[in-house]
């Protein structure tokens, strides 16, 4: 059985994770769960699932938390970076599901690694922003990594059976976000709503901003490169507006790969999880006969400046793409409060990137000091005006 401990079981990776547990429950077992400050679906989990151990955000969520668990049983309650990490840690959990948005997912990752855990990855940042040092640390101790996001999962399922020397290329497909449809000259004024109004999936307030300004895919070209090996230049990207061809695989000889399915996080969650086994799941199957047509459009990287900086940073390597994701952070944080419009994410991000001395070959210690030289900037930009 697989004991699962899962960072950021409130999220909807998290929650869709604990679907997938309740639908197999003599497959799976949830032992420790880690949370943010939403702590009355947390106690309703832990209620549920009955895990040894819960971390939370902060003491005061803690102190919550108690209260709403008073007169059931509780588990060992942590909180705070330690509290992730001793979730990470669990001695009981042999699989950790990392599900937790930003690269706050960096130091548990590690942890769970050092531990010896499988690791389900869906928190991206954790390679954007510390990928040779991660990657260096799995092989070191010989942890999976098992990619959980619907692109990277597609690919890692196009490549079963598969020689890794015979891939030509990888083709990731994006939706295009809330603004596919709008040129630029349309985004002036674009609000946070209509932002988060995603065509083809439910997601966090963040990837789907992240999604909108194709950050998202820049994020998972970065990821992709670390997970597969691959240089940038054999990582393409495609405009697919269905969401039903996840990503697809090219061979030398020409032959594509493509794995296909409803827009459902369930699915690659559960392949992860039951990995190399493939099990029943309660979802719509797919009708090709009603679908009838797919759509595909070349990337216009004018129109999303941001993939084209992804990319960049990557080639540049180093600490480049922690400062991209930290700037992204702060930059996406900004325009969900309202504070900037949305073309200004991109405003930020790219001084910010543009500002920095990067470090080749960085210790993770450089990493963390890069990220938060680049919170600070790109929160300066801002205060002085971009």
């Amino acid at each position: 059985m697989k004991q699962i401990a899962l960072l950021g079981s409130t999220g909807s990776v998290g929650t869709s994770t604990l679907n997938v547990v309740e639908q197999h429950p003599e497959e799976f077992a949830v032992v420790a769960l880690a949370a943010g400050t939403n702590v009355d679906l947390l106690a309703e989990q832990v209620m549920k699932f009955r895990p040894e151990l819960v971390s939370v955000g902060s003491e005061q969520a803690a102190i919550a938390l108690e209260r709403l668990l008073a007169g059931s049983a509780k588990p060992q309650i942590a909180y705070g970076p330690e509290g992730l990490e001793l979730v990470a840690r669990h001695e009981s959990a042999n699989f950790v599901m990392t599900a937790i948005v930003g690269s706050v997912g960096v130091a548990p990752t590690l942890a769970a690694i050092e531990a010896g855990k499988t690791i389900g990855l869906a928190n991206k940042e954790t390679l954007v922003s510390a990928g040779p040092v991660v990657m260096k640390a799995a092989k070191k101790k010989g942890v999976s990594i098992i990619p959980v996001d619907s692109e990277h999962s597609a690919v890692f399922q196009c490549m079963q059976g598969e020689r890794s020397a015979d891939v030509a290329r990888i083709i990731l497909t994006a939706s295009g976000g809330s603004f596919r449809h709008l040129d630029r000259k349309d985004l002036e004024q674009v609000t946070v709503a209509q932002a988060l109004a995603h065509p083809n999936w439910s997601m966090g307030a963040k990837i789907t901003i992240d999604s909108a300004t194709m950050m998202n895919k820049g994020f998972e070209v970065i990821e992709a490169h670390w997970l597969f090996g691959l240089p940038y230049e054999r990582i393409e990207c495609v405009l697919h507006y269905e969401s039903i061809i996840h990503s697809m695989v090219e061979y030398k000889d020409k032959a594509v790969m493509a794995q296909l399915g409803t827009p459902d996080m369930r699915v690659p969650i559960q392949y992860a999880l039951s990995y190399p086994v493939r099990m029943n799941l309660e979802t719509e199957a797919l009708d090709l006969a009603r679908l009838s047509t797919l759509h595909f459009a070349a990337m216009d990287f004018e129109r999303y400046p941001l993939l084209q900086l992804a990319y960049e940073c990557g080639k540049a390597g180093g600490t480049h793409t922690a400062v991209l994701n930290a700037a992204n952070e702060v930059a996406v944080d900004l325009f969900l409060k309202g504070a900037i419009r949305f073309l200004e994410i991109e405003t930020i991000v790219r001084k910010t990137c543009e500002a920095h001395l990067g470090v080749n070959d960085p210790t993770l210690e450089e990493i963390f000091a890069a990220d938060r030289w680049a919170r600070t900037q790109a929160r300066e930009l801002y205060t002085v005006g971009l």
